[in-house]
């Protein structure tokens, strides 16, 4: 089952759960506020963007491209709300994934990584009649790369650093304080990858996609 799949039938049978409890639910759920703590549990998927092309020592191209695998991994959101409409959301979970150069003839894995990717955003929530709570934000992400295994001979080193992020979702009320979450960040992120002690490098943006769904809880 490829990681698409797999986020896919977890989304259908969330959803699936929450139109039993929707209509089950005896007792009013309300949107969080002011001072309210909302905690998700999320199944995720971190799908890297990145085609940057890898060089010689000297700068020449050696007409091979990085290609990084995406992962489905559970995580968890912590959203804080200073007003009805204002929370700041941190996200924490870690995903693995495998570095292949790639170019014509040429398809090898060189390194597989776990990367801790937390994401820091401020939320604005609209004010919204119903059982539907949007939302949007920006913020900042941080990768940390750690438990690196090198593959084929290659040794590889990764930069950690910072990058830049985009969120769009909503809450969907279920019963009391329990709601259904959908979440997509865009991140903007950089790493330099050092190849072979420094033979070869490449400059790569990984910029995933970071798309989740999951249950959460007010408190």
């Amino acid at each position: 089952m490829t990681a698409r799949t797999l986020l896919l039938a977890t989304a259908l049978a969330v959803t699936a759960a929450a139109g039993t409890a929707h209509a089950q639910s005896a007792e009013a759920w309300r949107a969080p506020q002011a001072g309210d703590w909302l905690i998700n549990g999320r199944i995720t998927q971190v799908a890297p963007t990145t085609d940057d092309g890898i060089f010689t020592s000297a700068g020449a191209a050696s007409g091979l491209a990085v290609d990084v695998s995406s992962d489905v991994m559970p995580t968890l959101g912590f959203t804080y709300f200073f007003t009805d409409t204002i929370a700041v959301e941190a996200i924490l979970g870690a995903t693995q994934h495998e570095i292949r150069a790639q170019g014509g003839t040429t398809d090898v894995a060189v390194h597989e990584t776990w990367v801790l990717p937390p994401v820091v955003t401020v939320q604005y929530r609209p004010q919204m009649e119903g059982r539907v709570s949007p939302y949007v934000g920006a913020g900042v992400n941080g990768m940390i790369f750690f438990d690196g295994e090198d593959k084929n001979g290659f040794t590889v080193d990764l930069d950690n650093g910072l990058g830049l992020a985009l969120q769009a979702g909503a809450d969907i009320g279920l019963k009391g304080p329990w709601s259904l979450n959908v979440d997509v960040k865009k991140v903007w992120f950089n790493t330099e990858a050092t190849i072979n002690g420094g033979t070869l490098t490449s400059d790569v943006d990984l910029d995933p996609w970071v798309v989740s769904v999951g249950i959460g809880r007010r408190f």
